[in-house]
């Protein structure tokens, strides 16, 4: 999937709508041959996991004999940077995953890019069964009423953990809840203000969301909603507060780390734990840890931690609507995710299919209560980036928890055209 790099959604530029018109002239890959429809699929899985999407590709391929896809894989930002101006001037793949953010979908409805799903949504085993996503998924991707993403993979965070250090630290078992989390992770901080060992690897920026997560433990969020900032609440600044003493004051964590730098610590076998998703398992594995994957430990909000999905999207104008739609159907049916869960590790992004695997089994459990970051809201992208990230950043280097936030908020709320 990502591997804890956040790109930002791109904004679809005059300028660039311009340049494109200029230089597309077909759409890339589809078309039909010999009876044989071709799809073109863009994707950004560049990571460890791509194969797996390849796999569940080539078996549409070979259950579907007069429908060829053909899936086309690059980098995020390259995705980022034509396909907003492809698909606004009725170029580009006939499908595509945008972006790991499913915020970006609003850039794409503004401007009249994407094919509504709503004509293949029902509960029948050719249909788009939207009901059986989590609901937080299908509202993520349903505006004004109109379904226009389904997911092209399902994640939750789990908590990591390296046995071998919890043993050294006489801890006989994992934390599940949020003051035994805490207690664990200054217990496993060794070497004081120069620690030969952290508690916990956190990242704040270019990552997967974490610090969100330690707020809705606490039954804090960032947005309400009514589109309304709950950054500064009581219970937001109080988890904020607590874990920014605790990176910046007790050393659990190193201050200002991106998702790759934190990966690597913890890979390293220099910190006991992390927030990661599925992608991270065998990655940490191949490195020698002696590996264990639980639930986010409880807080006093209840059993909740981050959810994490890719839309994958049908091109407005693609000539290939009917094989497109069936595509979907089948992507997300219960035989294609029953298959890319057993061979991906990720949970299947129905919550009515079952997992047998131990460890994919933790990621699944989690779907019920998981939240998606910033869903539903147009400006996710421009909150993430230029409020939140940088809060999480002026917290761990010592600024005051409610004067950030209350500051934070404002600019929330000027983003959202919040009026309370």
């Amino acid at each position: 999937m990502k591997s804890h790099v956040k790109v930002a959604a791109a904004a679809v530029a005059a300028a660039g709508l311009l340049a494109a018109a200029g230089c597309s002239s077909s759409s890339s890959g589809s078309g039909s041959s010999g009876g044989v429809v071709k799809l073109s699929m863009l994707t950004g899985f560049t990571g460890p996991d791509g194969p797996s999407y390849q796999a569940l590709v080539s078996q549409f391929n070979a259950s579907h004999p007069n429908i060829k896809v053909t899936m086309d894989i690059q980098p995020w930002d390259a995705i980022g940077q034509k396909l907003p101006a492809e698909w606004a001037t009725g170029q580009g793949p006939d499908l595509a995953t945008p972006n790991f953010d499913p915020g970006v979908i609003f850039n794409y409805i503004k401007t009249n890019s994407v094919l509504p799903l709503d004509s293949s949504v029902g509960a029948g085993d050719t249909q788009i069964n939207s009901s059986a996503f989590p609901s937080s998924v299908t509202k993520a991707f349903t505006v004004n009423g109109k379904l226009y993403a389904v997911p092209a993979n399902l994640a939750t965070v789990a908590l990591y953990y390296n046995k071998t250090m919890f043993t050294a630290a006489g801890i006989t078992d994992p934390p599940k809840t949020s003051d035994e989390f805490v207690a664990d992770v200054k217990k496993l901080t060794l070497g004081g203000a120069n620690p030969t060992q952290y508690g916990i690897s956190l990242a704040d920026h270019q990552t997967i969301e974490m610090w969100p997560i330690l707020q809705w433990m606490n039954g804090g969020d960032i947005v309400g909603p009514d589109g309304c900032a709950t950054v500064n609440s009581a219970a937001s600044v109080q988890a904020l507060s607590t874990w920014a003493n605790l990176v910046q004051n007790e050393h659990v964590s190193p201050v200002g780390q991106t998702g790759a730098d934190a990966d690597t610590l913890f890979s390293a076998k220099k910190a006991a734990m992390e927030l990661n998703g599925p992608w991270a398992a065998d990655g940490f594995r191949k490195a020698g840890i002696d590996l264990g994957i639980v639930p986010v430990p409880v807080g006093s909000a209840g059993p909740v931690t981050l959810a994490s999905t890719v839309p994958l999207m049908v091109a407005k104008n693609t000539k290939h609507k009917t094989e497109a739609l069936e595509f979907l159907s089948w992507w997300t049916g219960k035989t294609a995710q029953a298959s890319f869960s057993k061979i991906s590790g990720y949970p299947p992004a129905r919550s009515d299919v079952t997992v047998s695997d131990p460890n994919t089994a933790v990621f699944a459990q989690a779907l019920p209560t998981a939240r998606l970051y910033l869903a539903g809201l147009p400006t996710s992208s421009q909150i993430d980036t230029d409020v939140y990230t940088p809060l999480l950043g002026q917290l761990t280097r010592g600024a005051d928890p409610q004067k950030s936030a209350d500051s934070a908020a404002k600019a929330i709320n000027q983003l959202t055209g919040c009026k309370s």
